[in-house]
């Protein structure tokens, strides 16, 4: 029989950290069955020790103190993969796929980090690198399995709507023309050309982003806020931490929510848990 599968996504900012200021208290009552978590910048050992009674499966980051990527689980793993490209491809600590057998069904979970970039410099080199191979993997994901969700810190608004000052970014990593491109193109139809902000034109990949088809055309909501000024009281934020799924999982969703924090001082991490039901199994 179906049943429903709670996913999250959250950059933790620091795993230990998190569970310090209060991700355990807020994991106790949010019922998750899988996580995907970014920058947790830990051990596999370190994250077993701050995350008791969840199966977990990693990637870390070459520096130690960096990056690093994690699926955290109530259902037992079927098998897992940590590497996203050939070298010299700089992945190591930022993609992790996890595979479930859920009630005869295959879902494909993968944990990803983007580099953040820096315009015009090596920093973006490494992210543009990342975004190409992103676009190479995630066909080869939905021909492996109908279900495949991509999650994580993408650190990418897509759209005007997805930055409360979009006007002051358009020269920004982050908010880059040709970084908003990729993502015309992994929601643009499938195999049809579709024409990105910055006038490139590709393949449609046909994928889905989650919160923004359940939320529709509004302002965010947003998912990271900086730690500097009010920007989390004035929600002066971004949407930069996605589910992007198959159309076969796309359909499936029954609820979505960003749980942002009811204060600023009642914050674990700079971003906010992203949280979508799914109904899986035959």
């Amino acid at each position: 029989m179906p049943r429903r599968v709670r996913i999250a996504s959250v950059n933790v900012n620091g795993i230990r950290a998190a569970t310090r200021k209060g991700m355990l208290e807020w994991l106790d009552a949010a019922d998750i069955d899988v996580m995907a978590l970014q920058e947790v910048r830990a051990t596999e050992q370190e994250l077993r020790t701050a995350l008791p009674g969840w199966e977990v499966v990693n990637d870390e980051a070459l520096s130690k103190g960096r990056a690093g990527v994690a699926v955290a689980s109530r259902l037992p793993f079927v098998d897992v993969r940590r590497v996203l490209g050939p070298e010299p491809l700089d992945s190591a600590g930022r993609w992790i796929e996890a595979d479930f057998d859920i009630d005869g069904e295959r879902l494909i979970v993968v944990s990803a980090y983007v580099h953040t970039g820096e315009a015009e410099t090596a920093k973006q080199d490494a992210k543009w690198a990342f975004l190409d191979a992103m676009e190479k993997r995630m066909p080869q994901l939905a021909a492996a399995s109908p279900l495949a969700l991509v999650m994580g810190d993408l650190n990418v608004g897509h759209r005007e709507l997805d930055i409360r000052n979009w006007k002051g970014n358009v020269k920004k990593a982050g908010f880059l023309p040709r970084e908003r491109a990729y993502f015309d193109r992994f929601f643009g139809e499938a195999h049809a050309p579709v024409t990105g902000v910055d006038g490139s034109v590709g393949p449609g990949l046909g994928w889905v982003d989650v919160g923004r088809r359940f939320h529709g055309d509004v302002d965010g909501p947003y998912t990271w806020w900086s730690m500097r000024g009010r920007a989390f009281d004035n929600d002066t934020g971004w949407r930069i931490d996605y589910h992007l799924a198959t159309p076969a999982l796309g359909a499936r969703v029954t609820d979505y929510r960003v749980v942002r924090a009811p204060s600023w001082d009642t914050r674990w991490s700079d971003h906010s848990p992203v949280i979508a039901d799914y109904t899986i199994g035959r």
